[in-house]
């Protein structure tokens, strides 16, 4: 295995060019890294950077589903664990929206305690990037929505990291005071 510095690099540089030119929902052109980054930097504050594995693969949490990276090259690269964590968390891009969330809901639960964390870190920066200091109908629609649905995926992901469940019912506060 790489050495943990060394890994969260290529990671955070794989997730870079994989994501080149990438918008973030939420916060008009602001660069898509900026939410991997986010991710990954929640999950290295979540464990105090005792898991490197995990923090690459918040990275990459996104990379398969946004491009054409596969899990082979991801195991491949980093190791097993880092490309298992990221398939864990990927969504059939195949299904209709609503069909990915509701499996989302279903499958939370079920997932290993590594892959909840990242669930979780990936709901507090989503949640994050639909605040907006004046929002519109839409935007308000758009946060009480994700809100409530990322509040339905993360209770089936709560035990595993206190810091991370306290900071996800943070962002939810945040997201109900702004509105």
């Amino acid at each position: 295995m790489l050495a943990a510095v060394r890994l969260i690099s290529e990671a955070a540089e794989l997730a870079a060019r994989r994501h080149n030119g990438m918008a973030r929902k939420g916060r008009g052109d602001e660069p898509y890294i900026n939410h991997l980054a986010e991710v990954a930097n929640l999950l290295a504050a979540a464990t105090d950077g005792a898991d490197a594995e995990l923090v690459a693969a918040g990275w990459l949490h996104d990379v398969i589903e946004d491009s054409d990276t596969t899990r082979e090259e991801l195991a491949q690269k980093f190791s097993d664990r880092v490309a298992a964590l990221v398939v864990e968390c990927t969504d059939d891009m195949s299904l209709p929206k609503a069909e990915r969330r509701r499996r989302q809901v279903i499958d939370a639960p079920k997932k290993s305690a590594s892959a909840r964390l990242i669930k979780i870190a990936d709901k507090i920066s989503n949640i994050g990037a639909r605040i907006h200091a004046d929002p519109t109908g839409e935007e308000r629609d758009d946060l009480l929505d994700y809100t409530g649905w990322a509040e339905q995926v993360v209770a089936g992901c709560r035990g595993g990291n206190s810091w991370l469940d306290t900071k996800f019912d943070d962002a939810v506060r945040t997201a109900r005071a702004s509105l």
